[in-house]
């Protein structure tokens, strides 16, 4: 009669590392889109005047509604063949023909007379003030403040004042 023996200490250890961390990769991994390879969720804006949004991702789709304002900022959280399902900053969407949507980068104001200034820096001299649902082109961000442009003016917000780029969100 044979006798196994137990499972060293050391090698259930490893067995149990082996687990956790299989388990928890996909939870770290990015999700990218099966089309364009490009991380989802994430941020365009809307490159026609016009947009239908349907229901489906096919010409054959109804059509829910129309988003009717240029550079509108949308988040783009699935691909399908030449289509993506957008979201607005209600969280309401459907999906947009690629071709209707651009990778520049523009936000939309939630706080009303948000003020801009020509430094990251609350104590930085004001450069304008935007009322609360403009449309401002989106440059740099830091940790905190993004650099914003809207009608010729210049500046930069808190980036939790803005809706279209993410909290943790930084870029050159």
């Amino acid at each position: 009669m044979s006798k196994t023996s137990p499972m060293p200490a050391f090698g259930r250890t490893i067995a149990a590392l082996c687990l956790i961390f299989g388990l928890a990769l996909p939870a770290l991994a990015k999700d990218v889109g099966p089309i364009t390879n490009l991380p989802l969720p994430r941020y365009v804006s809307l490159k026609a005047a016009e947009g239908n949004v349907r229901r489906g991702p096919s010409l054959t789709h109804r059509i829910d509604w129309v988003f009717t304002r240029r550079d509108m900022p949308l988040q783009i959280t699935a691909e399908h063949g030449h289509w993506r399902r957008v979201e607005d900053r209600d969280g309401l969407g459907g999906w947009v023909h690629y071709s209707l949507l651009s990778g520049t980068r523009t936000v939309l104001i939630e706080q009303d007379m948000l003020t801009i200034r020509t430094r990251p820096d609350t104590d930085a001299p004001i450069a304008a003030a935007l009322e609360i649902g403009v449309i401002a082109r989106l440059g740099e961000c830091d940790v905190e403040w993004c650099r914003i442009t809207s009608a010729g003016y210049k500046g930069w917000a808190p980036k939790a004042r803005m809706w279209g780029v993410a909290l943790d969100e930084v870029r050159d």
